[in-house]
């Protein structure tokens, strides 16, 4: 028999890979990232996503744009998660839409359906509007969406997003109440390691909208009038500064724990 790849070069094995391509293009894209987020503009306004934190003083730094410690900006993998959660969210209203959900995320103009308060300096954007579907539920609905690791993905399945995650709660609650959508709201995570999806309906919780638009306002005043809000922790090793669980939720290191504790010994 003729052996047709005699002398061809052709390798069984796989060959020898140069194992500083990957950190190399890694790097490059990192390096990219890095650099758009910082020349996107910043935000001079009290998000949504972030007034149902515990710390009012690291709400406070983060509506007057003070800068982070060294070290503490996004790094490239967090922009790639922030990234994956954004073209998730696509992926789960196509999927929403592909079922026969009548999902409105977007204006005529393009725009994100928000709110706007306080002169502009409380601000949020929902994922979407639910207005009808196959599913037996009240409309119109609030729809959020979350991309979320697979842990943190199977405790909001467990405990579900009010006691799981009381950020995204306090989100949802503001929404359902500056946007006047007081039936309850359809909250979908997608599992980013399996792709599941879970879907839970939230009711309005209307004391909890009312303290948070309540802690927006004690932000917004204070700084006006250059006072500096309390901290939510006793000492700095405390896992809402450094990072950590505590209370049964995971919070990330505070961008800010330099400025408000002086510099680490």
């Amino acid at each position: 028999m003729i052996d047709l790849n005699h002398g061809s070069g052709c390798q069984y094995e796989r060959p020898a890979r140069d194992p500083g391509i990957a950190a190399a293009i890694n790097a490059a894209i990192d390096a990219a990232l890095a650099t758009r987020n910082r020349a996107q503009p910043p935000r001079h306004y009290v998000s949504t996503s972030g007034i149902g934190r515990e710390c009012l003083r690291q709400i406070q730094y983060d509506y007057l744009v003070l800068p982070k410690d060294a070290g503490a900006d996004f790094t490239g993998a967090t922009l790639r998660i922030f990234e994956a959660g954004h073209r998730g969210e696509d992926v789960v209203a196509d999927w929403l839409r592909t079922a026969g959900f009548d999902l409105r995320t977007h204006r005529r103009d393009g725009r994100q359906f928000g709110f706007s308060a306080l002169d502009g300096r409380f601000r949020g954007h929902i994922d979407g509007c639910l207005v009808s579907g196959p599913a037996a539920m009240a409309y119109p609905a609030l729809w959020e969406n979350k991309c979320l690791g697979a842990a943190s993905w199977k405790e909001v399945v467990k405990r579900g997003v009010v006691l799981a995650r009381p950020v995204y709660a306090a989100q949802i609650a503001l929404y359902q109440a500056y946007m006047d959508l007081p039936e309850p709201a359809l909250f979908t995570a997608l599992n980013r390691d399996s792709w599941e999806l879970h879907a839970e309906l939230v009711p309005f919780d209307a004391p909890l909208a009312q303290r948070m638009s309540d802690r927006a306002v004690e932000v917004v005043r204070a700084s006006a009038a250059q006072e500096l809000l309390p901290r939510a922790a006793a000492h700095r090793t405390s896992a809402l500064c450094r990072g950590g669980w505590t209370g049964g939720e995971c919070h990330a290191p505070c961008a800010w724990q330099d400025r408000c504790w002086g510099p680490a010994p």
